[in-house]
């Protein structure tokens, strides 16, 4: 980690202060502070920062960023927005960044499209990053984050540390929080990129405006004028994220079916993968995607523009899609169970969302030669209005389904299990999630598929304020194996 220990007044910018102490850190967690470290008192939905300023203190704050006003016994920094004060000050302090780095919003795709691009740049020969849902890594480097867009304090320790090591080009996840509440402003972007936009988050943004609004921010703030913007202009709302682009001065890479650049002819499921005809600067181009789903092609193409538009030949970007590998938890192949007339695939998925949910399934019904079930749940202390639209998502796209828990956190599991149930009335509602798991198991017969909705790659499942181990593709594994234990006994 770099850090560049600066005076305050450098720091901020600010004279007159009285008193310039040298700020060796900052944090918003006066639980965190440590002596020299500057205290952000935020304000919060739920607590505001000014209240735990004595706490910082005792710790050794010496100075504390606040809203005009805020009063404490060392020099406040006062600002109208200390979130974005905060944001550009942690740029500061830690200065490193990768050269390039390629932001990514939208609902659903974030996190394939980072590590698409990751792993192209890295068959081009640049030592390539990713920072997300599923931590930040680079070459060497491997980093656990709690939020898909970090707290800025924690995204320029991260940033800098990469830069360190030597990474060059990155994709980052942007999400609507962490723009709506400035994280991501310290951040240098080159690039960006639109996938979608569907119902989530609304347990945070008052209503969709807001939510959309907060995305639009990294292609007409973030985004230098001049900057390139990947857009999925098949994905919901690219037609009004196109025009935001195009009036704020940016220049728009299209891809898709309707794409001006990158323009998707054809797509064909196969048992390993999809075949994709495309059209890019005037070749065709007919590719074996080794992923499952029509979204996977779509996200694909937007982690290509992205790789295309940092300044490679189309040429050489194209017949890479190959070579790609899906993210942990996307589509994931889990395990199989065999029978005597053929196979049952078992598959985990990070869908969480009405949309995503029936994107999944459209994309796996043509790889099932025979029923599709589908395990799902919600979770706890988000947005409840999505959960009867996930059921009914569910029950629209699979031939059966099993309501299960998904990490009820603070709220009562059995009454997540109703409200999704009441899009899908004829489900089988199953509380423990092993248990749901090995009843989707046991169904299975030749010509099946499984789908586990809702966790992915989370390596946990929280119950009140406690996160259990649990993976749903290690879970799953572990059941088929016994399950198979079981037949060869049977067998014998």
């Amino acid at each position: 980690m770099t850090t560049t220990p600066m005076k305050l007044s450098a720091l901020t910018g600010r004279t007159g202060l009285g008193q310039d102490p040298e700020i060796t850190g900052m944090t918003a967690d006066s639980r965190a502070v440590q002596p020299g470290f500057l205290f952000a008192a935020l304000p919060g939905t739920k607590m505001d920062g000014a209240d735990f300023i004595p706490q910082a203190e005792e710790a050794g704050a010496f100075a504390v960023l606040g809203l005009p006003g805020t009063k404490a016994n060392v020099p406040v920094i006062e600002s109208d927005n200390p979130r974005l004060a905060l944001a550009q000050y942690a740029a500061k302090l830690h200065p490193g960044q990768p050269a390039l780095v390629a932001g990514v919003t939208g609902t659903n795709g974030k996190t394939s499209i980072a590590r698409f691009c990751q792993q192209l740049w890295g068959m081009l020969g640049h030592k390539a990053g990713s920072l997300g849902t599923l931590g930040a890594y680079a070459a060497g480097y491997e980093y656990t984050l709690r939020h898909t867009t970090p707290d800025p304090v924690e995204i320029h320790q991260v940033l800098s540390t990469m830069a360190t090591l030597g990474t060059s080009h990155l994709a980052m996840e942007v999400s609507s929080h962490g723009l709506s509440q400035y994280r991501a402003d310290g951040v240098k972007f080159s690039l960006a990129a639109f996938t979608n936009i569907t119902q989530d988050h609304l347990d945070y943004h008052p209503d969709f405006d807001d939510y959309f609004n907060a995305k639009k921010r990294l292609f007409t703030e973030l985004l230098p004028e001049g900057g390139t913007a990947v857009v999925n202009v098949d994905g919901a709302g690219s037609e009004e994220m196109g025009r935001a682009i195009a009036k704020a001065g940016r220049i728009l890479f299209s891809v898709g079916r309707k794409g001006a650049d990158i323009r998707l002819i054809e797509t064909a499921p196969l048992p390993d993968g999809t075949s994709l005809s495309l059209e890019a600067g005037d070749t065709r181009y007919d590719l074996h995607l080794p992923l499952i789903g029509y979204f996977q092609a779509e996200n694909a193409l937007v982690a290509a523009g992205l790789v295309i538009a940092s300044g490679h030949d189309i040429g050489r970007v194209m017949p890479l899609l190959e070579k790609l590998d899906g993210a942990p938890g996307r589509m994931q192949l889990a395990d199989e169970l065999e029978f005597a007339d053929g196979k049952a695939g078992v598959y985990v998925d990070f869908a969480h969302t009405p949309d995503a949910i029936e994107t999944a399934l459209k994309a796996i019904r043509p790889h099932a030669e025979n029923r599709i079930i589908i395990i799902l749940g919600a979770g706890g202390d988000r947005d409840n209005r999505k959960r009867p639209l996930m059921g009914k998502a569910a029950a629209a796209g699979a031939d059966k389904v099993i309501v299960t828990d998904d990490n009820p956190r603070t709220e009562d599991p059995a009454a997540i299990r109703r409200q999704v149930m009441e899009g899908c009335p004829d489900a089988e509602e199953i509380g423990g999630r092993e248990a749901a798991i090995m009843a989707g198991l046991k169904e299975l017969r030749a010509g099946d598929v499984l789908l586990i909705a809702g966790k992915g790659h989370e390596s946990g499942q929280t119950v009140g304020t406690v996160t259990h181990p649990f993976n749903d593709r290690e879970v799953a594994q572990r059941l088929v194996g016994q399950l198979k234990s079981q037949n060869d006994q049977d067998g014998a």
